[in-house]
Formats: structure tokens, C-alpha cells, sequence
């Protein structure tokens, strides 16, 4: 595994596709970290390139470690509208288990989307949660990762070109 190939970040504690990502991270030979609150006893397949990450209890203290940590393409598994905002902030990507790809261009909606249905469930009205997960979406998702490692890859060791060159004393 080499420094400048992308890693995998799961936000673990409700994820329903960690055996997908070790599958696509051990056959591409990618570190993944897997960051949960607490022990919470998430079974892991013994592998070195597998790091998992506990950090202390509490609102978005998983979240906030994935945010600090994640680099330039590397790829974050998570249901969190507003962790994905803040991977893509950091030139990372971001995808959500039922496959669907979080992108600048549509982050904005998703979040506006959030505090809407926020808003809703504060004044009483009743909103719907996430529908359960599907073979079809394993099958999406598993399709969006793969596409999504291999862009991140490509990106991450294309060779830097330079359209200009500096002027010589």
C-alpha cells in the first residue's frame, strides 16, 4: 500500500456495507479505517490494512475525527449529509451505503433537504426515515464504490503537470 493511493473511511457505527468495502479494499489492496464511538462491538476481519478507530463518546466525535483526518481523494462511506459536506470540503468523496455519490453539486440540496425535515420532525409533522437496505442498493452501492475508488485512484497518482515554468535568475 503506497503513500499516495486513496484510503477507505467508514463512519461505522450504523453502516450497513462495511463487508462490501473490505471486499473492494482488499482485492484493490487499500487501507480502510473503520471510526466508531466506543467499542459498540463491531466484529472486524483481522487485516493489517484494516485500522480501526475509537474515539470517545459523543455527538459527532466520529465525524469530527473522519474530518479531521480524511486527505485529498480519499473516499468516506456515510449516511451523514453533513460529514460527506465536510470530505468533500476536503477534496475527498463521499458516498452513501445505498450507492448514491455526494458531490458538490449536490451536497447543497441534501443539506437543505436535512434541515427542512429537521425543522418538520421540531414542530411535530412526521417525517419518514431512511428506507431499509435492499439488494439493489448493495448491488448500486457496490457499483458507485468501485467507481469511485478507481476515479480516486486514477486521480491521486496522476503525475503533476506543470503549464509553466519558472523564469531562471
Amino acid at each position: 500500500m503506497t503513500e499516495n493511493r486513496p484510503e477507505l473511511w467508514i463512519d461505522a457505527d450504523a453502516c450497513p456495507v462495511r463487508d462490501e468495502v473490505f471486499r473492494v479494499a482488499e482485492r484493490l489492496s487499500l487501507v480502510v479505517h473503520v471510526v466508531s464511538n466506543g467499542a459498540r462491538g463491531i466484529r472486524l476481519p483481522a487485516a493489517d490494512w484494516i485500522r480501526r478507530v475509537i474515539v470517545p463518546e459523543g455527538p459527532d466525535a466520529a465525524d469530527d475525527w473522519i474530518a479531521e483526518h480524511i486527505r485529498r481523494h480519499d473516499v468516506c462511506i456515510t449516511a451523514d449529509i453533513p460529514l460527506a459536506a465536510r470530505c468533500l470540503q476536503r477534496e475527498a468523496r463521499a458516498l452513501a451505503p445505498n450507492g448514491r455519490v455526494w458531490t458538490t453539486d449536490n451536497i447543497g440540496s441534501a443539506l437543505a433537504g436535512r434541515e427542512v425535515a429537521r425543522h418538520l420532525r421540531e414542530i411535530g409533522a412526521t417525517t419518514r426515515g431512511p428506507a431499509p437496505m435492499g439488494g439493489a442498493d448493495r448491488s448500486r452501492f457496490l457499483s458507485a464504490l468501485e467507481a469511485e475508488v478507481q476515479s480516486a485512484i486514477r486521480a491521486a497518482t496522476a503525475p503533476v503537470i506543470r503549464l509553466w515554468r519558472p523564469l531562471e535568475d
